[in-house]
């Protein structure tokens, strides 16, 4: 059976349960029971067979399956051991259903931020996956015109800046800092910062803000 049909069970004894429920999504319960289920359909086994080779009840690996219950690591090292296949190789599933947000060359979504009344342009390279915390904006900020304006900017979160092309100051605080090519900051973004000299354009770099508390 490929692991496309992973939602039925081969024409045995019995029957698997539906699953229950109808946003089952990608939590780690379901992703487990998924794979208990690929993995005991391909050996040919029952729910009962593999309950009671795993010393389980038929109703907790039914529920297992369905994700209804989180199984303690000894009851999934049982049921691996049952399945003659690593523990690992119970989360797989799990693993490869991850989000991720993919952007083509030059095909950033421009942003409007502060800066961009200055010359700055910024290229939004990917989004938030989930609804997890931290929250990171990666960004490709491209200054590509002289200017006399150079905005402070200042928020929550740490930020990471590398530099791709051109010369410039960067100041953090009371400090600041003459960039090139290949070099980076890292800096708590609570501070003001900024390009404060602009000395060799165009000028692009980029840019991670990492927000901790997912604020935007």
């Amino acid at each position: 059976m490929s692991r496309k049909s992973v939602g039925h069970s081969l024409e045995v004894v019995e029957k698997d349960p539906p699953a229950s429920g109808p946003e089952r999504g990608n939590r780690l319960e379901d992703a487990i029971g998924r794979q208990v289920r690929v993995y005991r359909t391909q050996l040919g086994m029952t729910i009962a067979n593999l309950a009671r080779q795993s010393d389980l009840s038929p109703g907790m690996l039914s529920k297992i399956e369905n994700g209804q219950t989180s199984p303690s690591l000894t009851t999934l090292q049982s049921l691996a051991g049952a399945l003659n296949v690593p523990v690992t190789a119970l989360f797989r599933k799990y693993e490869q259903d991850r989000e991720a947000s993919f952007v083509k060359a030059g095909k950033g979504l421009v942003i409007d931020r502060r800066g961009t009344r200055a010359g700055h342009q910024y290229h939004l390279l990917g989004h938030s996956v989930g609804d997890r915390t931290p929250r990171v904006e990666p960004y490709l900020i491209v200054i590509s015109e002289p200017s006399d304006v150079f905005p402070l900017f200042q928020h929550d979160g740490v930020e990471f800046i590398y530099i791709l092309e051109g010369e410039m100051v960067y100041r953090h605080g009371s400090r600041v800092y003459e960039m090139s090519r290949g070099d980076s900051l890292y800096f708590d973004a609570d501070a003001p910062h900024g390009p404060e000299e602009l000395n060799q354009l165009p000028i692009r770099f980029l840019s991670f803000i990492v927000e901790p508390d997912g604020k935007s």
